[in-house]
């Protein structure tokens, strides 16, 4: 759309430092856009020091090694500048958000993988095994694992010895002895609307004579099939989609997503350049909480309005039954306390005129921000996030388009 090539030539210009303290954005200029560029370039910072930190320690691992235990007293000296060195990036990168702070654009975590690796593929308590069929003829013997998959096994499965170490007791919470998997959602069919925001992809393989490619998104849940062909992007192998698909599916029938990228062709059929499949019931089930994820401020309007269907002082009193901790207990001063520690925040809210008004949200949304410092019930929630995930093609294993 028009927007996003403004947007895109805003981020270009944004290339040049002055440019941007130039405009002091206007809050109504603001949109999801600004947020997501803005994430980004603090992604980028950030994966530029992780490489300079690495080539870093590669060099002084190398002076070591070739000085061996000759210049260790000059060796002191130069592994000391690195750490102050260390010390300066570690300040120099606080600056940043706080320029941005300045221009009041929050920002959402941008993962440059799956969010699976980063939780452990969400099973917390839920695994996965692939149920697989028996081998019948000669040309099962090379059919591959996914080929013979006919449904999958969720589970989980805990071994003891009775009678059970008191540390047991006080790591669940509760008697063992009616056993580990009490609070476990019940097992009816549920119902869900899965919201799915396709940003942009990245790299793609060229699929044309031209070197080029034509992409579009496909989508598959279930019985749901989208194919967004007339939306195709022509010539293009970074395409900006910036699209939102909503579907309506019922666990655990439907849970496994499959979003594709296919070339678009005149002629022919189109080709599949690669797709990648999402377990939204393990997401769903997460303690981690992969549903929305759990943005940075609370505002109730404008580009960075709260998006989850609760707010976050239902999330937290959920939280806490759940895992039987104690509160939360709101006090005055801006002061709320879970288990045994106390948090504090803000307690104002602005309304779209100005008004302001009083809440807990701040303060419960600090909870949910720090919920892993909890103890025994505590994990890292999903922050608000976009992730990047590789696309495959069953023709080309293990090769990213």
């Amino acid at each position: 759309t028009e927007e996003e090539k403004e947007k895109k030539k805003k981020k270009k210009k944004g290339g040049g430092g002055e440019e941007v303290e130039e405009e002091e954005p206007d809050e109504s200029m603001l949109d999801w856009w600004s947020k997501y560029f803005a994430s980004i370039e603090t992604m980028k910072e950030q994966l530029r020091q992780q490489e300079a930190a690495a080539a870093e320690a590669e060099e002084k691992e190398e002076m070591e090694f070739a000085e061996g235990s000759k210049g260790q007293a000059k060796n002191k000296e130069k592994s000391k500048a690195p750490k102050e060195d260390k010390k300066k990036k570690q300040q120099s990168a606080p600056e940043l958000p706080e320029k941005k702070n300045k221009q009041k654009i929050d920002e959402l975590k941008v993962f440059n993988k799956e969010l699976e690796t980063d939780f452990d593929n969400f099973e917390d308590w839920l695994h996965t095994f692939n149920l697989l069929r028996g081998k019948i003829g000669d040309n099962d013997d090379n059919a591959t694992e996914e080929e013979r998959i006919v449904g999958r096994f969720k589970g989980s499965i805990c071994v003891y010895k009775v009678p059970l170490p008191d540390d047991i007791t006080k790591e669940a919470g509760y008697d063992p002895t009616f056993g580990m998997f009490q609070g476990i959602p019940s097992n009816d069919p549920i119902n869900v609307l899965v919201r799915v925001y396709i940003v942009r992809a990245t790299d793609l393989h060229p699929a044309d004579i031209n070197g080029k490619a034509d992409p579009y998104i496909a989508i598959k849940l279930g019985k749901t099939d989208i194919k967004d062909k007339e939306n195709y992007i022509s010539k293009q192998l970074n395409p900006v989609f910036g699209k939102s698909f909503d579907i309506e599916a019922t666990f655990p029938m439907e849970s496994m997503l499959t979003v594709a990228v296919y070339d678009w062709d005149l002629v022919g059929t189109d080709d599949l350049i690669g797709e990648t499949k999402i377990d939204l019931e393990n997401r769903y089930y997460s303690k981690h909480r992969a549903t929305c994820g759990v943005s940075q401020t609370y505002s109730i309007h404008g580009y960075n309005a709260w998006r989850d269907p609760m707010k976050p002082s239902q999330i937290l009193s959920k939280l806490c039954k759940e895992g039987k901790v104690d509160g939360p207990h709101f006090g005055p001063g801006g002061r709320v306390k879970v288990a045994n520690r106390v948090f504090t925040g803000p307690t104002e809210i602005e309304d779209e005129n100005g008004q302001k008004k009083q809440t807990d949200e701040h303060l419960a949304l600090t909870v949910l921000r720090h919920w892993e410092d909890i103890p025994r019930a505590g994990c890292k929630l999903v922050p608000e996030h976009v992730e990047t995930r590789p696309l495959l093609n069953p023709d080309k294993p293990g090769i990213e388009q």
